[in-house]
C-alpha cells in the first residue's frame, strides 16, 4: 500500500506541474484572469495533497491498514476538487455547462478536509 500511495502522490505532483504549465501558458489568452485564478487554486490544492500522498506513503509509524481510508479520501477529494476546479475555470472554452455539476466542488473539499482529520485521528491512536 506505501508503494501505491507514494506512487499516487507523484503521478499527482506530475500532473500538477503539467496542468499548471498548462494553465499559465496555454490558457492565458482564452479565458479572462478570474478563471485563471480559479484554475490556480486547483492546481495549489491538487499539489498540496500530492506531497500529502508523498508523506503519507513514507511515514512508517502508521500501519498500513490505517492509511487506506486517509489515502482513499484524499484521492476522491483532489479528483472531485481540483478537476471539478479545472473544468470550472473552462467552462466557457466548451459545449457543456460544468456549473452543472459544481457541487461535487465542496464534496471533495469536504474529502480533503476528511483526510487530514483522519491521519490527525490515527496517528493519535498509534502515537506511542
Amino acid at each position: 500500500m506505501n508503494k501505491t500511495i507514494f506512487l499516487t502522490g507523484a503521478i499527482f505532483g506530475a500532473l500538477a506541474v503539467i496542468i499548471g504549465a498548462f494553465g499559465a501558458h496555454g490558457l492565458e489568452n482564452l479565458i479572462d484572469s478570474d478563471a485563471i485564478q480559479t484554475f490556480e487554486t486547483g492546481v495549489k490544492y491538487q499539489t498540496y495533497h500530492a506531497i500529502f500522498l508523498l508523506v503519507l506513503g513514507s511515514v512508517a509509524q502508521l500501519p498500513e491498514q490505517s492509511k487506506k481510508p486517509i489515502y482513499y479520501f484524499i484521492v476522491m477529494g483532489i479528483l472531485l476538487f481540483s478537476f471539478s476546479i479545472y473544468f470550472l475555470a473552462t467552462n466557457s472554452l466548451t459545449g457543456f455547462d460544468f456549473r452543472t455539476i459544481g457541487f461535487v466542488t465542496p464534496i471533495g473539499g469536504a474529502l480533503l478536509i476528511l483526510g487530514w482529520v483522519m491521519l490527525g485521528i490515527k496517528c493519535y491512536q498509534n502515537w506511542k
